[in-house]
């Protein structure tokens, strides 16, 4: 599938989602060539040691949230997840991206918004990310957060940094989705000039190194 098809992929995904889509073409630059790996191709190489020597990579930890959708069943309240599969991806324009798994219940939640806020947590907060990391319980019950000015995703608290994003484009990437999010606002802990800043000044990151929190 080439670029464009790719492109128009993602808007049918959006659109199914019922998440709102830009109108108007979206520019498409010039890009090699790419072909999918076929099954004789694959390396064969055991899960277990994939995740193992993968682990060996240090990474921040974030919770991504996104706000209640009308419509949605009474109470089910606003929708997150945690994760580390986070990452800056272009300056111009300002976007970010991360990785959900294809069998989530959170994400079709957070597609049906349309936006999202990547909440990076602070090194104290541990015991929170395990709280947005399980399934089927009440992921925000006692946890403090505000509304993010553009989206109206939940902020949470004490956080390190936030990023409020609107989706931009939703890719494959074999048993997960490549989430692109385009950036609205965003602060710092560290006193960036926002009134949110203050709860979490000067806090350092959460890290994940070799399954457990460094």
């Amino acid at each position: 599938m080439g670029h464009a098809g790719m492109a128009a992929a993602a808007v049918r995904y959006l659109r199914s989602a019922g998440a709102p889509v830009a109108a108007g073409p979206v520019e498409t630059l010039p890009r090699p060539e790419l072909r999918a790996v076929g099954a004789d191709e694959r390396a064969p190489v055991d899960h277990g040691e994939f995740r193992r020597v993968l682990g060996h990579f240090a990474t921040g930890v974030t919770v991504i949230t996104a706000p209640e959708v009308p419509g949605e069943a009474a109470g089910t309240g606003p929708a997150g997840f945690a994760c580390q599969s986070f990452s800056s991806l272009s300056l111009d324009p300002p976007l970010v991206c991360f990785m959900a798994g294809r069998t989530s219940t959170t994400w079709p939640r957070i597609a049906r918004a349309g936006v999202f806020c990547v909440n990076v947590l602070g090194a104290h907060q541990g015991d929170l990310c395990r709280g947005f990391a399980v399934s089927g319980a009440d992921k925000f019950a006692g946890v403090e957060y505000d509304a993010a000015p553009v989206s109206g995703s939940p902020r949470l608290a004490g956080t390190a940094a936030w990023i409020d994003c609107t989706i931009h484009a939703v890719h494959t990437g074999g048993d997960h989705l490549i989430v692109v999010g385009r950036v609205d606002a965003l602060g710092t802990g560290d006193g960036g000039g926002d009134a949110h800043a203050g709860d979490g000044a000067g806090v350092p990151p959460l890290l994940f190194h070799r399954g457990r929190f460094v």
